[in-house]
């Protein structure tokens, strides 16, 4: 009987603890292996416990250098992964690539050394307070926040120059540096405040959403679908397919969209290719010909001159001639593989509800338990469709659409003025735009569609930073056409309010202000304080709900919630980018992808791949891994770096400091929030989150 799982539980066996097999001194093994009870070292009787069994002392003395041997293993297991750690980093700094020599970094480099020399300087402010306080700490010094009075600085006999400088100092930072900092912090607790009443609202429309089991049903199910009678709904429909330089995954992509349970004759399907790789052209050419010439109604489209990114990539195959021919379009990044019955569950609809303008599917992951950075995405993406797009689209019939996993109805595309380069979310973009000329939106959430999500941190942070600078950039083009446009005011409210300002500028302005400025500045200046609910039970709260989505990863709610902290650098410097318009603003580059399929995907496209051609043998599931192992060998050959991330590691440096502080104030909460935000920016900024390649 092995101990318990629980480690609170009570043991209450009896009997002999060890059973330990011995062949010789240095050959044993233990059959059982239970720690002695209280009771077992009772002997009242002359040595007899109360079982009536003498206790050997040979195995008393087993149990003691067993338990000694798995103690020293414990230590030992983690002494090995601090070495292995320290070697890691030692190996980081030797290689000395930073995010500064990143030369596809979204970042403008004269914003980036601007934020990066603030971050700075403010280190250094606190490691140099960090001494003076310590010293004065020394030198008899030991007041906080609660009994800290002008009047009694005044009285305080001045011993000698360091204590008139430091009284000096106390005077100055409580007449002019407190209140400031005081107000600022207020500002920032009344912002968090709203933002989790939102966040609570909107876990309790998804609550209502459950127990009233509400969802959208189409007028035309499936069932008139698979009927084969003349009253069936096939309208024809476009497929779409944007890419640029993803060799690891296009395969994937385009044998799922070819294997779409559609007439033939009423789907088209358009391979939109702005690579700028040859091969990779080549590759996705070839490919395209294989399916069409297996009967697929295929094409492949290439530009020439690649202007507007994936907004310009639509924007000229909408202009094709044939699009007037087809009622809706559905498109799909490269990473997607959307599942055969995807039109069937999605177009239905449509159907006699003419004011319907879009019907987005919900993601899902092929490869969400890959590493930590994965799984902590995963929360924040199982919160934004399960909660957000599904209580936005139920109850308002709007929400921002996702670029990719949805089905627009062309007409609406078109009365709203089409694909548009201007921002790098032109996916919310149209949204805004076809919002604003009276269209509806319909989520589903039991329509899945498999995609991939960012491995590294490198990636992760370069898609966090276009998809908050893409809305500030947005809000600032759209803030008139809202103003003006003939809708109702609480929809104008909904927009300006809610959607861009409370969720896409409040969140990270607070965030990273509050808990990352603020926070540590309060240590020095503990005249102006945040409460302990500020600091800790609120932000866990949220952090609860967050994860509710997923229920899965609540072992992983606290590194989710310092992770979203140590995230708010990123998207408050994307933030502010778009917002003034800054160049890292408008730049454009492609998550990296790395091709996971699951084995189930694998074996699928195998049973729906079409008849061999050319005389060569039909394909089976080990071809197909055996062709991904050996793409993957190539890719891995590949000259690819960890990064050290100067930003973060200040900024982890600088709460450390303050963590320091918090202990001559004896500040608990405080100073084991600093210390393990602290270690997460230190973890970050060393890049040992995500995938590690060096």
């Amino acid at each position: 009987m092995g101990p318990s799982l629980y480690w609170w539980a009570k043991e209450t066996h009896k009997g002999t603890p060890v059973v330990v097999k011995m062949e010789n001194p240095n050959n044993w093994s233990m059959v059982e292996l239970e720690s002695p009870s209280e009771d077992d070292f009772l002997c009242p009787n002359d040595g007899v416990s109360k079982g009536g069994r003498n206790r050997n002392a040979k195995q008393l003395t087993w149990v003691i250098l067993l338990k000694a041997h798995k103690a020293a293993g414990c230590l030992t297991s983690i002494g090995a992964a601090f070495l292995s750690l320290a070697a890691i980093v030692r190996r980081r700094v030797a290689a000395g690539k930073t995010d500064s020599t990143d030369k596809s970094s979204l970042e403008n480099l004269t914003v980036r050394s601007r934020f990066y020399s603030c971050i700075k300087a403010l280190l250094w402010l606190s490691l140099v307070l960090l001494g003076f306080e310590i010293v004065a700490y020394f030198k008899g010094w030991h007041f906080g926040t609660s009994d800290l009075q002008l009047q009694h600085l005044y009285t305080f006999a001045v011993r000698d120059l360091f204590d008139f400088f430091y009284s000096k100092w106390v005077l100055f930072r409580v007449e002019y540096l407190a209140p400031p900092l005081q107000f600022l912090a207020n500002v920032c607790i009344l912002l968090f405040l709203i933002q989790s009443l939102d966040r609570l609202i909107l876990c309790l429309g998804c609550l209502w959403i459950k127990l009233r089991r509400i969802k959208p049903i189409p007028k035309t199910g499936v069932l008139d679908l698979e009927s084969g009678d003349g009253d069936t709904y096939f309208p024809m429909v476009l497929v779409q397919i944007p890419m640029c330089n993803e060799k690891e995954v296009y395969q994937q992509s385009i044998a799922a969209v070819c294997n779409l349970d559609w007439p033939k004759d009423r789907l088209l399907i358009q391979v939109l290719d702005d690579s700028d790789d040859p091969t990779t052209q080549m590759l996705i050419r070839d490919e395209v010909n294989q399916w069409h010439q297996n009967g697929a109604n295929i094409i492949y489209r290439h530009r020439v001159i690649r202007e507007g990114y994936k907004a310009g990539n639509l924007k000229s195959a909408m202009n094709c001639s044939y699009v007037k021919d087809y009622e809706f379009v559905a498109i799909f990044d490269a990473d997607f593989q959307p599942n055969s019955d995807f039109l069937k569950k999605t177009v239905p609809h449509f159907k006699d509800n003419e004011e319907l303008g879009l019907v987005q599917a919900r993601w899902s992951f092929v490869n969400k338990d890959e590493n930590l950075l994965t799984r902590l995405q995963l929360i924040n993406l199982a919160f934004h469709f399960e909660v957000e797009q599904q209580v936005n689209g139920i109850f308002l019939n709007f929400f921002g659409f996702n670029g990719t996993a949805g089905v627009w109805r062309i007409k609406a595309l078109e009365e709203s003025g089409g694909w548009l380069e201007r921002t790098t979310v032109e996916d919310m973009d149209i949204a805004v735009r076809a919002h604003l000329h009276g269209w509806k939106f319909i989520f589903l959430n039991d329509v899945e569609c498999q995609c991939e999500l960012p491995e590294s941190y490198e990636a992760y942070r370069k898609q966090q930073h276009r998809w908050h600078s893409g809305p500030m950039q947005l809000f600032r083009l759209c803030l008139p056409a809202i103003i003006k446009a003939k809708i109702k005011v609480w929809k104008k409210a909904n927009l300006i309010f809610l959607f861009f300002l409370l969720r896409k500028l409040i969140l990270p302005f607070y965030s990273f202000t509050l808990f990352c400025i603020i926070l540590p500045m309060t240590m020095f200046i503990p005249e102006a304080s945040l409460p302990s609910w500020v600091v800790c039970y609120i932000p866990a709260t949220m952090s609860f709900l967050n994860i509710l989505p997923a229920p899965k990863s609540f072992p992983f709610i606290v590194p989710y919630l310092l992770f979203e902290n140590t995230m708010s650098v990123t998207k408050f410097n994307a933030m502010i980018s778009g917002l003034f318009q800054l160049g890292s603003a408008y730049e454009w580059v492609v998550t990296k992808k790395t091709g996971r399929s699951s084995e189930g995907d694998l074996a699928s496209l195998v049973e729906k791949t079409p008849p061999p051609q050319r005389g060569t043998s039909e394909p089976n599931l080990e071809e197909l891994k055996e062709e991904i192992a050996q793409k993957v060998h190539k890719a891995s050959k590949k000259k690819k770096h960890n990064r050290i991330y100067t930003k973060e590691l200040a900024l982890a440096f600088l709460l450390l400091t303050a963590a320091v502080r918090s202990l001559l104030s004896a500040q608990g909460v405080h100073f084991y929030f600093l210390l393990f935000q602290g270690i997460s920016f230190l973890l970050v900024g060393f890049d040992l989150i995500g995938e590690q390649v060096v």
